[in-house]
């Protein structure tokens, strides 16, 4: 299942819009673009649902109206239930709801809240998908996420959707997200692990902006990218004439800076084993000393820390230090790599499509080979290479749908400079006409011409075109 989260006003937030005209814009979304709406109150007992629910959920108006949304997801009526969703995560949900009948549904979610920011209904407007011959169909072009994910946009004047986003349709990462929310209501340290361009900024704001100290600043540093003799000052600043240059009236470190509030400390490995006993004592004590400094200055952050390299191996290597490790890795939290989690490659790749379309006036779409093809590329560079890859597609191309022959060489050979990878048990025929279908496309669209691909893969031009033509 896809869920797309974006921001919800918060406690007493002004927003442009009342409930009297929310309500009236869902009655207008709905007679147009959906077939059922289903409304719920705070706690998840069904408060209003369309007459056509008996045809997609086997249940009359009258079975299903004062009975929880626990109840009936229990009994299978529906699967997942969309309501609880939006009310585990306090956002917007849009997902696919399998139901009792048989039915595939999508379903947007969303939250009405009063001026306290309490949960007092949800309210999911439903359109049925099963009259589609599948779900690829569906993915021609990526119309249904796109059109979905500009209803939002649009219809529900969704607020500040870039910010803080996680976007996924793995179990995994809703296990990393479940994780996310549940450690976001505590101060204790986070430790984030995983491959580089995993997105561990994105869970790390993510984690800041669903917690108490939302409203104060989240502040990050990578602790590889600025020189040791500068990184002190930077994180616990100075007192004025500490040093040649400092500046006359001394300055405050990050952690002051970000007092009340979340310093993120990325690539934390990078650290020397001094600045990890100075790091040490500020987590263990809550004080620090400016640098040339001797009054010591409490501080009162949340730290949360990144690492895309092993930790118990770094220690090992007498390279890390084992008290820190364990100072920081009080709720540890891995972001599995992308090539783990293939189903994030669709929501992922529509949703930068979204992105980079608005931001560069495009109206760029994938065809469904195109799509395949990015799926089973394994990704060594994670989402960031992801989302490279959308923009250039979207900056560079002179079309407005694109196919497999546009996408780079090396995803169309499907390993990138790894030659042939292998990631699951299929029948050696099935992987051998694999291999020979992504070697002739990657060939075509290196050399242009049947003749020079032929030459390449060392075979007859009459080969080629059998193959091709089979």
């Amino acid at each position: 299942m896809t869920f797309f989260y974006g921001a919800i006003p918060n406690a007493g937030e002004q927003t442009d819009f009342s409930y009297e005209d929310f309500d009236n814009d869902i009655r207008a979304i709905f007679r147009y673009n959906y077939d059922v709406i289903y409304a719920s109150d705070g706690s998840g007992v069904t408060q209003k649902v369309s007459s056509a629910c008996e045809d997609l959920w086997g249940l009359k108006a009258e079975q299903m109206i004062g009975r929880s949304i626990y109840e009936l997801e229990e009994k299978g009526v529906f699967k997942p239930s969309i309501t609880r969703l939006v009310l585990e995560t306090r956002q917007r949900v849009q997902s696919f709801q399998v139901t009792r009948t048989g039915r595939k549904l999508m379903v947007v979610g969303t939250p009405i809240t009063d001026k306290d920011g309490r949960i007092i209904q949800i309210i999911n407007l439903s359109r049925d998908i099963s009259s589609e011959k599948s779900l690829q169909a569906e993915m021609e072009s990526a119309k249904l996420l796109l059109e979905a994910y500009k209803h939002e946009l649009d219809e529900l004047r969704a607020k500040n959707l870039e910010q803080n986003q996680l976007i996924y349709a793995s179990e995994s990462m809703a296990g990393v997200t479940r994780m996310a929310m549940k450690v976001s209501g505590f101060d204790s340290t986070v430790l984030i692990t995983g491959e580089s361009g995993v997105g561990k900024d994105v869970l790390a704001s993510f984690i800041h902006s669903s917690g108490k100290r939302k409203d104060k600043q989240f502040i990050k540093i990578n602790c590889g990218a600025i020189p040791e003799n500068l990184l002190e000052s930077e994180l616990f600043g100075y007192e004025k004439g500490a040093f040649t240059g400092a500046g006359k009236d001394g300055k405050p470190g990050l952690f002051e800076l970000a007092s009340r509030g979340t310093l993120f400390l990325d690539e934390i490995a990078e650290l020397s084993l001094n600045m990890q006993v100075k790091l040490l004592r500020v987590l263990q004590d809550g004080m620090l000393l400016r640098v040339g400094g001797t009054k010591p200055i409490h501080v009162d952050v949340r730290v949360i820390a990144a690492s895309n390299r092993n930790l118990e191996a770094a220690i090992e290597n007498g390279n890390f230090r084992a008290d820190l490790y364990y100072r920081l890795n009080v709720l540890p939290i891995r972001i599995p790599a992308l090539r783990e989690r293939p189903e994030d490659i669709l929501p992922l790749t529509v949703f930068f499509l979204q992105r980079y379309n608005s931001l560069h006036g495009g109206k760029k779409s994938l065809n469904q080979e195109a799509m395949q093809q990015l799926q089973e590329y394994h990704w060594p560079g994670n989402i960031r290479e992801l989302q490279n890859v959308v923009e250039r597609l979207v900056v560079l191309s002179d079309k407005d749908l694109l196919t497999a022959a546009d996408l780079p060489a090396h995803i169309l050979a499907g390993s990138g400079d790894a030659g042939v990878s292998v990631k699951r048990i299929l029948p050696l025929k099935e992987a051998v006409q694999s291999v020979e279908r992504q070697l002739l496309k990657l060939a075509l669209v290196k050399y242009g011409t049947t003749a020079r691909a032929a030459a390449a893969l060392g075979i007859d031009q009459s080969t080629v075109s059998r193959k091709l033509h089979k």
